[in-house]
């Protein structure tokens, strides 16, 4: 008998642009679709930074503290109680509700003013040449690094307000620009250079973040070039910043110390590191080894690796920063996140930059990892409002009301945070009746004329029926 044909099916044909590396982030990609991706992420990055600048304080400041205090452990105890207060804030800005924060962003404005304005007076303490700070108990408050978050929430709320008239360069300046100069001119009478720079990059991501025109950017980039370095030029000690970092090897050991043995330090590390508290930079060699060039040691202790975790991290911390501003749909949460993240990784690039030679000093910590209390105190309220914001996407407010606050939730007793709703808008105002003039003779006789001819023509067209009716009601 015939034996049916067999057919083979044909092979499927593999979909354009799936290539078998692109299952390897498949988990990846599905995770981050998940709804609480943002929030969960945050808090990784969080926990990272603070336990790898806990490790490293410890390792850097070892020394000093033994040389100062008699015991390795003095300067890291102070760092581990301002990351408790520093929780403590995170938590706060995790829990308040979003509308409160932007509610009191006027006050919040106005208090940090005011302690800017004080600690120019005698109750301000002078360290290093430079009146920052406010001495409490031992413990040491900067202001100004708390003014950053404070006009960061009003000036957004204001762009916010005024969306509709940002069109036009006197509603889209003012009053956010004059309140940055007067923030400028408090923190350069300390002075304060490092910071004043800070606050510019605030106000730059702000104004962009908005949507201001390029051309209001090159403006204020050629001011802010002309500023610096015209400051620069009227002090010695910031003009012999510039000199170094156009040249370290001039002066190896001035003004060019610190720079050259923030790179020996670097190279010395190598791929690898000379291993966790095996530095040779802290023994007195390096200054400010546990602040502002502490990833000069995670580069001599940790090597090449340790200094690209660190760059990794703070990458994250873009990259997350950057997606809970676009998944938002209020336009002040997307502005306000979009301007802390880009303050706080511009800060971390800063650090970093100026302890490798591709920037001049500025004194500025490295967020999260160099020792100081306020910076770390600063920079955990920072992202407790970014997990904050986290939690008010669209997709997470859905899933935490309809399927509960979840592990992290629950166990943190975090709030369900309330959907967003858009302002209502304005219906244009109905034009009122005008007022009727008064009737004058000429005219009363023209409507009494009226009323007349309109009742005898309405009589007209009734007919006899309708006299005869109203005879009979008058009956």
């Amino acid at each position: 008998m015939p034996t049916a044909s067999k057919t083979t099916a044909a092979p499927p044909k593999r979909a354009p642009g799936r290539g078998p590396g692109r299952g390897l982030f498949a988990p990846v990609t599905a995770w981050l679709t998940r709804p609480l991706a943002s929030f969960h992420l945050l808090l990784a990055v969080f926990g990272l930074l603070t336990v790898f600048g806990l490790v490293m304080v410890l390792s850097a400041s070892s020394v000093d503290s033994y040389s100062q205090a008699g015991t390795s452990y003095s300067v890291f105890g102070r760092q581990v109680l301002y990351c408790l207060v520093g929780l403590v804030l995170f938590y706060l800005a995790l829990c308040i509700p979003v509308r409160l924060i932007r509610r009191y962003s006027m006050a919040l404005l106005g208090v940090c003013l005011a302690m800017l304005a004080l600690v120019l007076t005698p109750l301000g303490e002078e360290i290093n040449g430079a009146r920052s700070w406010f001495s409490l108990g031992g413990i040491s408050v900067q202001p100004v690094e708390f003014a950053k978050i404070a006009f960061a929430l009003w000036g957004a709320h204001v762009l916010v307000t005024k969306r509709g008239l940002l069109g036009q360069y006197r509603h889209l300046l003012v009053p956010v620009v004059p309140a940055a100069l007067l923030m400028f001119a408090l923190v350069m009478l300390q002075p304060d250079l490092g910071s004043t720079i800070t606050l510019f990059i605030v106000l730059l991501g702000l104004l962009w973040f908005v949507g201001a025109p390029m051309r209001l950017f090159a403006v204020l980039a050629l001011g802010g070039v002309t500023g610096t370095l015209a400051l620069a030029v009227i002090e010695d000690y910031r003009m012999a910043r510039l000199t170094v970092f156009l040249d370290p090897s001039a002066d190896p050991t001035g003004n060019g110390y610190q720079s050259m043995q923030a790179l020996y330090a670097l190279a010395d590390g190598g791929l690898f590191g000379q291993g966790l508290g095996q530095g040779w930079s802290k023994w007195q060699y390096l200054p400010y080894a546990h602040n502002d060039f502490i990833f000069a040691v995670i580069g001599e202790e940790l090597g090449f690796l340790g200094c690209a975790v660190v760059l990794g991290l703070f990458a994250l911390t873009a990259y997350v920063g950057m997606r809970i501003a676009r998944r938002n749909t209020d336009p002040w949460i997307r502005i306000v996140a979009a301007t802390l993240t880009l303050w706080t990784v511009s800060q971390a690039v800063i650090n970093m930059g100026y302890v490798v030679g591709m920037l001049p000093i500025t004194g500025l910590p490295l967020p999260l990892i160099s020792s100081g209390g306020s910076s770390v105190v600063s920079s955990m309220l920072v992202f407790g409002l970014l997990a904050n914001f986290a939690r008010h996407e669209p997709e997470a407010i859905a899933a935490l009301r309809s399927l509960g606050p979840g592990r992290v939730g629950r166990l943190l007793r975090l709030p369900t945070p309330d959907p967003y709703r858009p302002p209502a808008k304005r219906r244009p105002a109905r034009p009122s009746t005008p007022p009727s003039r008064p009737a004058t003779k000429a005219s009363g006789a023209k409507a009494t004329r009226r009323g007349t001819g309109k009742a005898r023509a309405q009589g007209a067209r009734s007919g006899p029926g309708s006299r005869a009716q109203t005879r009979g009601g008058h009956r």
